[in-house]
């Protein structure tokens, strides 16, 4: 009797685990219940849609054409590069820029099986959607530049260029010396070191770390203002008007956009980047990655390792600056420029 009992009692603890960490369904955009459609899409092979917006001078008349990818908790909203250009430097460069929701962000459909790879082709599917050409720039900022290292693996013959503007890195790479990625790790708050360890070893996990109460979850996602430098601080000030575009962001749901990319983004990789080849050995593009001095999200000890291994990146560190550099006055000029014209600025 006993032992039936404490069979039922352990049988009904593990449904109420299983439960506990199974996140609710997403609130897929145009379907009942969930959130409108307002935005620009394309439909995939695979039948899911990407939501995009469009910036600068048209397609047609552009002369350098790049997508976009936003970073952590952004959406297609979140493009801090030609979007910031005065027309007639616009007009100048004719650059014209998409960027897009991420699957399960904004109004992008999720992708439940995502990975490293699929981002690259979604990325080169938009490409070939909207006309841009056998070449075309990709950038990524922050959470972004994961996609950005995916292109530059898996479709490096579709870039005429690519930047990296502070990419998160994963500690787990293997090419990172290994007390290094310590010291960086060990840089982030004590909460944020579990919650990517959450995302590396047990990724089932990672809605139930970040929903539960019992400890700390991400400070990254609660935006704890020690992860930010005090320029940082006070461009949040200035973005606070795009705060409601936040909520743009996860409206489908915290797990298939939040929480995925902190799966993907922390998990095992199919590849290292730093195994990567040089994806323009006659100099016929460049590979940019723009960093600032004090940078607090995303370690510049390991950038630094980085540009140093792969000496074909075009290495710029921002000096006193921190994660959101970008939104600093001429910085997306300089960017822009250092891409299109396929040499660094040497801010170091």
């Amino acid at each position: 009797m006993y032992r039936e009992i404490t069979l039922l009692l352990l049988i009904g603890l593990v449904a109420w685990a299983y439960q506990a960490i199974q996140p609710p369904p997403p609130k897929i955009c145009g379907s009942p219940g969930g959130p409108p459609i307002t935005a620009n899409r394309i439909k995939l092979r695979d039948g899911r849609h990407l939501a995009y917006k469009e910036h600068g001078v048209s397609k047609e008349m552009a002369k350098h054409k790049l997508i976009f990818v936003h970073g952590f908790s952004s959406s297609r909203h979140d493009e801090p590069l030609v979007s910031q250009l005065s027309p007639e430097v616009v007009e100048e460069l004719e650059v014209y820029s998409v960027s897009f929701d991420k699957p399960g962000y904004g109004e992008s459909d999720p992708h439940p099986n995502r990975t490293m790879k699929s981002l690259a082709l979604d990325i080169e599917e938009l490409a070939d959607q909207l006309g841009l050409g056998s070449k075309f720039y990709v950038v990524g900022y922050s959470m972004g530049g994961l996609a950005v290292w995916s292109c530059l693996k898996y479709i490096p013959h579709r870039l005429a260029g690519a930047t990296l503007m502070a990419p998160v890195i994963n500690y787990w790479w293997p090419g990172l010396p290994a007390n290094l990625s310590k010291e960086a790790y060990n840089l982030q708050l004590p909460q944020d070191q579990w919650a990517l360890r959450v995302a590396h070893h047990m990724p089932f996990l990672v809605y139930w770390w970040n929903t539960q109460k019992l400890f700390p979850a991400s400070g990254v996602i609660s935006f704890r203002p020690e992860n930010f430098s005090p320029q940082d601080l006070q461009f949040l000030q200035k973005l606070a008007h795009k705060q409601n575009q936040r909520g743009v962001a996860t409206q489908q749901g915290v797990f298939e956009s939040l929480h995925r990319d902190m799966s993907i983004g922390f998990g095992k990789w199919e590849f290292d980047p730093l195994d990567l080849d040089n994806p323009f050995p006659n100099n016929e593009g460049s590979v940019q990655l723009w960093m600032g001095e004090e940078d607090r999200l995303v370690p510049v000890t390991l950038q630094r390792y980085i540009a140093k291994r792969l000496a074909w990146i075009k290495y710029n560190e921002v000096a006193g600056a921190g994660h959101l550099f970008a939104y600093a006055d001429g910085m997306s000029e300089a960017i822009l420029r250092g891409l299109l014209d396929g040499h660094g600025h040497g801010h170091k």
